[in-house]
């Protein structure tokens, strides 16, 4: 674990592989969603950043077929 990049007095243990960064909780989110990772399959921040965005209602809303 290591000290998180915007408040080095808390430590995490999530880490940014593309870009060597360590996060906190109250930090996570993806530095770059729309340009290539190669880290993004197995990447953490990127899916939690993902469901934050789902629970905040910025989800692509799915149309009901009837």
């Amino acid at each position: 674990m290591k000290p998180c990049v915007n408040h080095p007095d808390r430590e995490t243990s999530y880490v940014c592989m593309k870009h060597d960064i360590y996060m906190c909780e109250e930090c996570l989110e993806c530095r770059d969603p729309e340009i290539y990772c190669k880290f993004r399959s197995s990447c953490p921040i990127h899916f939690l950043t993902k469901r934050k965005g789902n629970l905040d209602g910025e989800a692509e809303v799915k149309e009901a077929s009837g």
